[in-house]
This record gives structure tokens, C-alpha cells and sequence, in this order.
């Protein structure tokens, strides 16, 4: 038998997600992000699920042929845009749109051969200070690629490092408002903009982890009421039972030690999975209904939780490390980290599988 360890990917749930999405940005488009293998979740498997979106954006241009050749058709950004001259030649070949936000990248584009006009994304530094022109030097780098015979289109683009805050995109905003007058399409939005600064959406949003049933903030109480379902369930099995007295201690460096009698069980998971080592004692695991506590250091392999509540705990028991019951904001917050990081995290030695969410749920958790 193999390890009883896997992740399913919930098809139906990221459709859904979509739609919700969509009601809150009623009157642009949108950019699936798509990056990191689609948060994680495998791009090749998860990409017909959300092709009512108006386009997909993705990282690097592995990932955008890939979705051509898996029969996309629609509009494919490239978010950090080329990183080599010679790369706008899949730009041309696949139809991809691609952002610029260094002076190399548009003189390659100056100086390129293209079969058909290509459409550009020019990123703004609106105060996050990674990538994108300066506000001096922005409405420059417009008239330049305006005057490109073969430019097509030009929209603005920009990022808010605090969309999830309150006034955390008022400055970024202001400067932003001061190119509407070069009448460019704007996409500036992310996954915290477009949800809680509805002025922010514009043209197109550029939502990510919405997609995947995750929080923009990290804190899972942030998007409670929006309807959003986990599109990752990472589960596994509990594989030994133990009784310990007061006194006695659990795992690597002995990080736990019990003050009371215990009823614990070893769970197959661990780092090498992708469940995060750090995670302090007290992380929540999903258990026979209810949420049980890590207990001692998190090994390659596996992790221990206190179960002295589940009295017909079994071995062979399902147990959830993030996703449909237990969100995956919540393992990541008990763990200094935040829920981006874990799914992209998912190891490749677990076994991944893409099924329909509410046959998976009256199979694994029925009540």
C-alpha cells in the first residue's frame, strides 16, 4: 500500500471561486494568476476549470506555452514580462502580452521583428520598489513604446504592497491617478484591492489566491462571508496511537513535554511534504470533527497531535492538514507564515488528484 499522504485539488471549487470573484468585479476583466504551477495546484489540470476567466497571468514563459499547447487561446500576461531579447520571439510565436519594467526590456522591444503587433503592460513604481518605471520618467516610457510600429496596445500597470489595509492603498493610488490623462487601459488591482478597494479595479484585476480559496491578508476571518471553498485539501491518515503519562516528551529536541496523561497519534506527514517544520505546538490539524493540536517538533515524515478527545480514534482515520474543514490561513498563521507559501510548498512526492469537491467530501468526511 502506498503512504497514506495526498492532496486533492478541487476542479469544481476553483469554478466557483471564480464566480465569486466575478461578482465582485462586475465591470472589468480578469486575470487568473497562474503562477508557481497555479499556487501550487498543477496549471496543466486546473486551467479548464477557470476558462471563463478573460485571460490567465502567469510567471515565466514555460508556463505560458504550456497553457497554449494544453489549447488556451485567450489573452496570456507574463507578469515580470521577458528576461532575455532573444525571448520575445516566443512572445510573437505563442501571442502573449508581456510587461515592461526596465529600460533593457523596451529597447528589446524597439529593436525586435514581429509577425503581428503585440500588446504591452508597462508597470508602474507606485511605491513597492521591485520593479517598474519611476512616476518622472513613466510618461517617457509611454510615448516611446507608443511610437512602435509594432506595439498594439498599452495598458498601466502597477502593485500595492498593503492592499490588504485600509488606507494601504490611498498614496499608491493618488500617483497612479496622475497618468489617467495619457487614456491608457489600467490594471492595478490584485486579489486585496479588487476585494476590499473596489475603486482600484479598473479595466482588469489580477486575482490570485482568491482563486484558490485562501485569504489576501492570511487571516481566513478577512473573506469569511464570501463564499470562497478551499480548492487544495491536503489530508493523510493516522498510522500510531500512543498513551503517554505526565512527564513524557514528544519527538526531535523533545519540544513537548506533557504535564498530564495523553492520548496522541502520529500522523503521516511532514517537511518533506511540505507541511511547514516551523509550525509551533498548538497548529491545528482537522481530526474526527474537530481541531487537535501539534504537539512536539514536525519530522521529514511525520507529526504528532493530541487526540485525548477523539475517543474512537482508530488507526487508518483521515485526518485534514489544511483545506476543506480547516483553512490552510489558519495552519499558516499558527506557523508564522502565510497560506501562499504552503500550497506553493506542496511537495512532489505527494500524490496529487483532481476530483469533483462534494463527492470528496460525502466520501472522506460524511457525518
Amino acid at each position: 500500500m502506498p503512504r497514506p499522504i495526498s492532496a486533492v485539488i478541487h476542479l469544481q471549487n476553483l469554478q466557483h471561486n471564480l464566480s465569486i470573484v466575478r461578482q465582485h468585479t462586475e465591470k472589468c476583466k480578469i486575470w487568473s494568476v497562474m503562477k508557481a504551477d497555479g499556487y501550487g495546484h498543477g496549471i496543466k489540470h486546473i486551467w479548464p476549470a477557470l476558462k471563463e476567466t478573460d485571460g490567465f497571468a502567469v510567471l515565466d514563459l514555460h508556463e505560458a506555452i504550456l497553457l497554449r499547447d494544453e489549447g488556451w487561446k485567450g489573452p496570456i500576461l507574463l507578469l515580470e514580462g521577458f528576461f532575455q531579447p532573444q525571448d520575445l520571439q516566443l512572445i510573437d510565436q505563442y501571442n502573449l502580452t508581456t510587461s515592461v519594467h526596465s529600460d533593457w526590456q523596451l529597447a528589446a522591444i524597439e529593436n525586435a521583428q514581429f509577425s503581428a503587433p503585440i500588446s504591452v503592460y508597462i508597470k508602474l513604481n507606485s511605491g513597492m520598489n521591485r520593479l517598474g518605471f519611476s512616476h518622472t520618467d513613466y510618461e517617457t516610457v509611454v510615448e516611446r513604446l507608443a511610437a512602435i510600429p509594432h506595439v498594439k496596445s498599452l495598458t498601466l500597470m502597477s502593485h500595492f504592497a498593503n492592499s490588504d489595509t485600509k488606507t494601504g492603498v490611498t498614496v499608491p493610488f493618488q500617483l497612479i491617478q496622475q497618468f489617467q490623462h495619457l487614456s491608457l487601459e489600467t490594471c492595478i488591482a490584485n486579489s486585496g484591492a479588487a476585494l476590499w478597494h473596489q475603486y482600484t479595479q479598473y479595466d482588469w484585476i489580477r486575482t490570485g489566491i482568491l482563486l484558490y480559496g485562501a485569504s489576501p491578508s492570511g487571516k481566513s476571518a478577512d473573506i469569511i462571508g464570501l463564499g470562497l471553498k478551499a480548492a487544495m485539501s491536503l489530508q493523510s491518515e493516522v498510522i500510531a496511537i500512543h498513551e503517554i503519562e505526565a512527564g513524557q516528551s514528544i519527538g526531535y529536541g523533545s519540544r513537548f513535554t506533557s504535564t498530564k496523561p495523553m492520548r496522541i497519534a502520529t500522523v503521516a506527514c511532514g517537511y518533506a511534504d511540505g507541511y511547514p517544520r516551523h509550525a509551533p505546538n498548538g497548529t491545528p490539524v482537522w481530526c474526527q470533527g474537530m481541531r487537535c493540536a501539534l504537539l512536539g517538533a514536525v519530522s521529514m515524515d511525520m507529526l504528532t497531535i493530541d487526540v485525548s478527545d477523539c475517543r474512537n480514534l482508530q488507526l487508518g482515520d483521515k485526518v485534514e492538514l489544511w483545506g476543506q474543514n480547516l483553512p490552510v490561513d489558519d495552519v499558516a498563521h499558527a506557523a508564522g507564515t502565510i497560506g501562499y507559501e504552503l500550497l506553493c510548498a506542496l511537495a512532489k512526492r505527494v500524490p496529487v488528484s483532481y476530483q469533483n469537491s462534494v463527492e470528496w467530501m460525502l466520501t472522506n468526511f460524511a457525518v
